[in-house]
Protein backbone atom coordinates (compact mmCIF):
# COMPACT_ATOMS: atom_id res chain seq x y z
CA UNK A 1 0.00 0.00 0.00
CA UNK A 2 1.32 3.75 -0.92
CA UNK A 3 1.46 5.17 2.41
CA UNK A 4 1.66 8.84 3.42
CA UNK A 5 3.11 9.87 7.40
CA UNK A 6 1.97 12.07 8.75
CA UNK A 7 5.26 13.52 10.28
CA UNK A 8 6.16 16.03 12.85
CA UNK A 9 9.45 15.19 13.44
CA UNK A 10 8.95 14.04 16.38
CA UNK A 11 9.43 10.49 18.71
CA UNK A 12 5.60 9.37 17.79
CA UNK A 13 5.26 10.42 14.00
CA UNK A 14 8.85 8.77 13.72
CA UNK A 15 7.81 5.63 15.33
CA UNK A 16 4.67 5.84 13.10
CA UNK A 17 7.01 5.73 9.68
CA UNK A 18 9.35 3.33 10.82
CA UNK A 19 5.94 0.69 11.58
CA UNK A 20 4.97 0.92 8.22
CA UNK A 21 7.97 0.54 7.19
CA UNK A 22 8.20 -2.88 8.71
CA UNK A 23 4.99 -3.96 7.61
CA UNK A 24 5.86 -3.63 4.04
CA UNK A 25 4.47 -0.45 2.97
CA UNK A 26 5.65 2.27 0.84
CA UNK A 27 5.81 5.24 2.19
CA UNK A 28 6.11 7.62 -0.57
CA UNK A 29 5.87 10.88 1.43
CA UNK A 30 6.04 12.57 4.45
CA UNK A 31 3.41 15.67 5.48
CA UNK A 32 4.03 18.07 7.99
CA UNK A 33 1.65 21.19 8.69
CA UNK A 34 3.35 24.37 9.90
CA UNK A 35 0.62 26.20 12.55
CA UNK A 36 0.48 30.25 12.61
CA UNK A 37 -0.13 29.55 15.97
CA UNK A 38 1.25 28.17 19.22
CA UNK A 39 -1.89 26.54 20.75
CA UNK A 40 -2.60 24.43 17.54
CA UNK A 41 -5.02 21.28 18.45
CA UNK A 42 -3.09 18.94 15.81
CA UNK A 43 0.09 20.15 15.11
CA UNK A 44 3.15 20.13 16.44
CA UNK A 45 4.85 23.32 16.97
CA UNK A 46 8.79 23.29 18.03
CA UNK A 47 11.71 23.46 15.78
CA UNK A 48 8.69 22.57 13.01
CA UNK A 49 11.01 23.70 10.32
CA UNK A 50 13.69 20.94 10.92
CA UNK A 51 11.43 18.53 9.24
CA UNK A 52 12.90 19.39 6.23
CA UNK A 53 16.38 18.31 6.90
CA UNK A 54 14.74 15.31 8.95
CA UNK A 55 13.07 14.69 5.76
CA UNK A 56 16.61 14.73 3.46
CA UNK A 57 17.98 12.31 6.30
CA UNK A 58 15.03 9.93 5.58
CA UNK A 59 15.38 9.91 1.91
CA UNK A 60 11.58 10.80 1.67
CA UNK A 61 10.00 13.18 -0.53
CA UNK A 62 8.51 15.81 1.59
CA UNK A 63 4.62 17.76 1.61
CA UNK A 64 5.00 21.35 3.84
CA UNK A 65 2.71 23.13 4.19
CA UNK A 66 1.47 25.92 6.31
CA UNK A 67 -2.32 26.20 8.71
CA UNK A 68 -3.75 28.60 10.50
CA UNK A 69 -3.73 26.77 13.79
CA UNK A 70 -6.98 27.62 14.24
CA UNK A 71 -8.91 24.94 16.04
CA UNK A 72 -10.99 23.35 13.12
CA UNK A 73 -10.28 25.51 10.67
CA UNK A 74 -6.90 23.74 11.26
CA UNK A 75 -7.96 20.23 9.53
CA UNK A 76 -9.01 22.11 6.63
CA UNK A 77 -5.84 22.54 5.87
CA UNK A 78 -4.93 19.28 7.23
CA UNK A 79 -7.65 18.03 4.42
CA UNK A 80 -5.42 20.30 1.61
CA UNK A 81 -1.99 18.55 1.94
CA UNK A 82 -3.81 14.93 2.50
CA UNK A 83 -5.07 15.74 -1.45
CA UNK A 84 -2.32 16.84 -2.53
CA UNK A 85 -0.67 13.84 -1.73
CA UNK A 86 -3.15 11.65 -3.11
CA UNK A 87 -2.77 13.73 -6.40
CA UNK A 88 0.86 13.74 -6.35
CA UNK A 89 2.04 10.31 -4.98
CA UNK A 90 -1.65 8.56 -5.73
CA UNK A 91 -1.32 7.31 -1.82
CA UNK A 92 -4.54 4.82 -0.48
CA UNK A 93 -3.73 4.87 3.16
CA UNK A 94 -1.82 7.36 6.19
CA UNK A 95 0.01 6.56 9.09
CA UNK A 96 -0.43 9.04 12.00
CA UNK A 97 1.49 9.14 15.87
CA UNK A 98 -1.66 9.06 17.33
CA UNK A 99 -0.97 7.83 21.40
CA UNK A 100 -4.13 9.03 23.29
CA UNK A 101 -5.86 12.10 21.78
CA UNK A 102 -8.97 10.74 20.68
CA UNK A 103 -9.57 14.48 19.48
CA UNK A 104 -6.56 14.58 17.01
CA UNK A 105 -7.36 10.52 15.78
CA UNK A 106 -11.12 10.80 15.07
CA UNK A 107 -10.38 13.68 13.05
CA UNK A 108 -7.58 12.25 11.12
CA UNK A 109 -9.66 9.07 10.58
CA UNK A 110 -12.95 11.16 9.45
CA UNK A 111 -10.54 12.76 7.06
CA UNK A 112 -9.17 9.56 5.62
CA UNK A 113 -12.70 8.02 5.42
CA UNK A 114 -13.87 11.18 3.33
CA UNK A 115 -10.95 10.97 0.89
CA UNK A 116 -11.14 6.59 1.03
CA UNK A 117 -8.00 5.83 2.60
CA UNK A 118 -7.01 3.31 5.39
CA UNK A 119 -5.78 5.29 8.80
CA UNK A 120 -3.33 3.61 10.52
CA UNK A 121 -2.25 4.60 14.07
CA UNK A 122 0.07 1.46 15.46
CA UNK A 123 0.91 3.02 19.06
CA UNK A 124 -2.58 3.99 20.09
CA UNK A 125 -3.11 2.88 23.41
CA UNK A 126 -0.07 1.20 23.70
CA UNK A 127 1.77 0.31 26.99
CA UNK A 128 4.06 3.59 27.32
CA UNK A 129 6.70 1.87 29.29
CA UNK A 130 6.91 -0.62 26.68
CA UNK A 131 6.84 2.28 24.12
CA UNK A 132 9.53 4.18 25.52
CA UNK A 133 11.86 0.82 25.81
CA UNK A 134 10.88 0.21 22.14
CA UNK A 135 11.98 3.54 20.73
CA UNK A 136 15.57 3.07 22.86
CA UNK A 137 15.70 -0.94 21.72
CA UNK A 138 15.05 0.43 18.02
CA UNK A 139 18.25 2.79 18.34
CA UNK A 140 16.33 6.16 17.53
CA UNK A 141 17.93 9.21 18.74
CA UNK A 142 15.23 11.50 20.17
CA UNK A 143 15.72 14.18 22.31
CA UNK A 144 13.55 15.97 24.08
CA UNK A 145 12.31 20.13 22.78
CA UNK A 146 10.04 21.03 24.67
CA UNK A 147 8.27 20.65 28.38
CA UNK A 148 5.13 21.73 30.25
CA UNK A 149 4.42 19.55 33.27
CA UNK A 150 4.84 20.04 37.68
CA UNK A 151 8.33 18.32 37.90
CA UNK A 152 9.68 18.91 34.47
CA UNK A 153 12.50 21.30 34.93
CA UNK A 154 15.08 22.91 32.20
CA UNK A 155 17.29 20.05 32.95
CA UNK A 156 15.01 18.01 30.78
CA UNK A 157 15.43 20.31 27.43
CA UNK A 158 17.67 18.36 24.92
CA UNK A 159 17.93 14.98 27.14
CA UNK A 160 18.23 12.15 25.33
CA UNK A 161 15.44 9.33 25.59
CA UNK A 162 17.43 6.91 26.63
CA UNK A 163 17.16 4.20 29.86
CA UNK A 164 17.79 6.97 32.63
CA UNK A 165 15.54 9.32 30.81
CA UNK A 166 12.80 6.50 31.59
CA UNK A 167 13.68 5.78 35.22
CA UNK A 168 13.46 9.55 35.85
CA UNK A 169 10.11 9.89 34.08
CA UNK A 170 8.76 6.75 35.59
CA UNK A 171 9.76 9.03 38.84
CA UNK A 172 8.00 11.65 37.79
CA UNK A 173 5.10 9.70 36.62
CA UNK A 174 4.46 8.57 40.33
CA UNK A 175 5.38 11.55 42.02
CA UNK A 176 3.27 14.46 39.67
CA UNK A 177 1.25 11.88 37.39
CA UNK A 178 3.42 13.16 34.29
CA UNK A 179 2.33 10.92 30.94
CA UNK A 180 5.08 8.52 31.05
CA UNK A 181 4.87 9.03 26.58
CA UNK A 182 4.93 13.43 27.25
CA UNK A 183 1.28 13.23 25.54
CA UNK A 184 -1.13 15.91 26.25
CA UNK A 185 1.27 18.67 25.38
CA UNK A 186 3.28 17.61 28.42
CA UNK A 187 6.64 17.12 26.04
CA UNK A 188 7.99 17.55 22.67
CA UNK A 189 10.48 15.73 21.02
CA UNK A 190 13.02 15.36 17.72
CA UNK A 191 14.61 12.54 16.44
CA UNK A 192 18.35 12.98 14.97
CA UNK A 193 18.75 9.35 13.86
CA UNK A 194 17.57 5.86 13.57
CA UNK A 195 17.75 2.67 11.65
CA UNK A 196 15.49 4.59 9.15
CA UNK A 197 17.40 7.68 8.69
CA UNK A 198 20.14 7.58 5.66
CA UNK A 199 22.03 10.51 7.17
CA UNK A 200 22.31 11.24 10.57
CA UNK A 201 21.19 14.89 11.58
CA UNK A 202 23.71 17.13 14.09
CA UNK A 203 23.12 19.71 16.49
CA UNK A 204 25.14 22.75 15.68
CA UNK A 205 23.74 25.24 17.96
CA UNK A 206 20.77 25.17 20.65
CA UNK A 207 19.41 27.21 23.55
CA UNK A 208 16.99 27.00 26.14
CA UNK A 209 13.96 29.24 26.25
CA UNK A 210 11.94 28.97 29.53
CA UNK A 211 8.75 30.41 29.98
CA UNK A 212 8.28 29.28 34.16
CA UNK A 213 9.87 26.75 36.11
CA UNK A 214 8.75 23.89 34.52
CA UNK A 215 7.59 25.15 30.54
CA UNK A 216 10.03 26.04 28.32
CA UNK A 217 11.79 25.21 24.80
CA UNK A 218 14.89 23.87 23.28
CA UNK A 219 14.98 25.66 20.53
CA UNK A 220 17.24 24.69 18.00
CA UNK A 221 19.01 27.14 15.70
CA UNK A 222 21.41 25.22 13.41
CA UNK A 223 21.76 21.65 12.09
CA UNK A 224 24.29 19.76 9.69
CA UNK A 225 23.44 16.31 7.98
CA UNK A 226 26.55 13.87 8.17
CA UNK A 227 26.88 10.43 6.53
CA UNK A 228 26.52 7.03 8.68
CA UNK A 229 29.21 4.99 8.90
Amino acid sequence: MKIAALYSGGKDSTMALDWALKQGHEVVCLITLKSKRDDSYMFHIPNIDLVKVQAEALGIPLIFEESSGIKEKELEDLERAIKTAIRKFKIDGLVAGALASQYQLERVEKIAADLKLKAFAPYWHYDMEEYIKLIIKEGFDARITGIAADGLNERWLGRKINDKFLEDIKKLHEKYKVHIGLEGGEGETIVLDGPIFKKRVEIVSAQNVMENECTGHYIINKVRLLDKK
